[in-house]
């Protein structure tokens, strides 16, 4: 596939608000198209309707004005060929497809058309609303999700980012109609919308067809996004149950989607725990045997972030576990050496590399930068801030995050308390 940086991005602000990105690719066969709404559950003002945004994403594919039942939908989905989905996130909801060149109008026509239409039918809601609750019955049957969730909440308590995204059972039980309908009235509208897509494409018929889809569509006044409040939970917290495995989630305050120093986080995460030759991999799987699954991450949002590890190690091995991994990120605040930083560099740039031959992650590439209000980088100038960070840098993000006294500690397993096992990080 052509260099993704030599790319050119197409972008129109069309006048009621909603913008269009199109990105052309050479000897390309296929065409991605994403439809980016700045809704999700950081627009979820109130605790009572946490889940609303993706109660609304499942409600969208259920019948339009043009395609009245969910089989309407569904036939023309498979029809399509390809992939057509959606997802909600904190700060935004995609509806995407990756389909062949012959496929973008009716695709584009289809995605479109369930966003802007919805008929949000009252029998839907209440099908939806069953789908919904099995979906959080799954997250029960994992407590590594559990886990991870539950460190959120600790992170970010009494906030619409420290909750699960698709909300709880209870909250979902209570949604109304009507407060799917407010939510989709209020964030489903033109000013709110980016639309991307990129492929085998002719820029200027893209923007005819845009044009067309989206005549009519009402600029609308959406809500903001909810800012972070700076606050924290409590140190700890358990999810007491019989598991075969202890889940740890460990996390601390990290970097927000704008902060220079995220790129040196993001290489730190790579060198501490994610990958074979990561070092918490090396150590607590490969020297002791403490565990399978061992991982960090690193997440952003818009005004925060947070740094996580994840393990999953027997209930008994847990206080050694817990242990060896504070030792490890004490010892990763002490200066990283060159060879691991140009690994992890190597690490990034085969992924930004690899991902960018799927036109559907061009799309989202830019279409999410666009929602999200980030600077446009191509993946080549994303490629160079990863490539200039220094052995310094990492250093110095690692004692700006690594803070093991103010670090939170998540456990769900066999256990009565988390006395013990946030002793045995404090005091390794």
């Amino acid at each position: 596939m052509t260099d993704p940086s030599a790319l050119p991005v197409h972008s129109r602000l069309l006048p009621n608000g909603l913008q269009l990105l199109a990105i052309p690719i050479p000897h390309a066969k296929s065409v991605g198209i994403s439809v980016y709404l700045r809704a999700g559950s950081r627009y979820e003002e109130h605790v009572e309707t946490a889940g609303v945004s993706h109660f609304l994403e499942h409600l969208c594919f259920k019948g339009t004005t043009r395609r009245p039942t969910p089989r309407d939908i569904s036939f023309e989905i498979d029809a399509l060929g390809g992939t057509i989905n959606a997802s909600t996130h904190r700060e935004m909801t995609v509806y995407y497809g990756k389909v062949t060149e012959e496929f973008m109008e009716p695709t584009l026509d289809l995605l479109v058309d369930m966003v802007r239409h919805s008929l949000c039918h009252a029998e839907e809601v209440e099908r939806e609303r069953g789908v919904i609750l099995e979906e959080l019955a799954a997250v029960e049957d994992s407590p590594g999700e559990q886990a991870t969730l539950l460190l959120d909440s600790l992170i970010w308590p009494d906030q619409p980012h420290g909750r699960d995204i698709a909300g709880t059972e209870e909250t979902v039980t209570a949604i109304t109609r009507d407060q799917v309908v407010a939510a989709y009235e209020r964030q489903y509208v033109a000013s709110s919308a980016v639309i991307s897509i990129a492929g085998a494409i002719d820029p200027e018929r893209v923007a005819a067809l845009v044009d067309r889809v989206a005549d009519g569509w009402e600029r609308g006044t959406p809500d903001p996004w909810l800012p972070n409040d700076g606050g924290t939970g409590t140190r700890s917290g358990l999810i007491s149950k019989e598991t075969g495995q202890a889940h740890i989630a460990l996390g601390m305050r990290g970097c927000d989607s704008s902060d220079a120093e995220r790129y040196a986080l993001d290489l730190l995460s790579i060198c501490l725990g994610e990958g074979m030759s990561s070092r918490l991999f090396l150590r607590l799987r490969e020297d002791l045997g403490l565990c399978y699954d061992i991982h960090t991450y690193a997440a952003q949002l818009l005004d925060t972030g947070m740094f996580g590890v994840y393990a999953g190690v027997d209930p008994g091995h847990a206080l050694e576990a817990l242990g060896e991994i504070r030792r490890e990120l004490d010892r990763v605040r002490e200066p990283v050496d060159a060879a691991e930083l140009e690994r992890a560099q190597a690490v990034v740039r085969s992924r930004i590399h690899l991902r960018m031959e799927d036109t559907r992650a061009v799309s989202g590439w830019y279409g999410s930068q666009a929602t999200l209000g980030l600077p446009m980088l191509t993946p080549e100038q994303t490629l160079a801030e990863y490539q200039r960070v220094t052995v310094d840098d990492l250093q110095r993000v690692a004692e700006r995050v690594i803070q093991p006294d103010d670090t939170h500690v998540a456990v769900v397993g066999p256990f009565e308390s988390t006395g013990p096992l946030e002793a045995a990080f404090v005091e390794a």
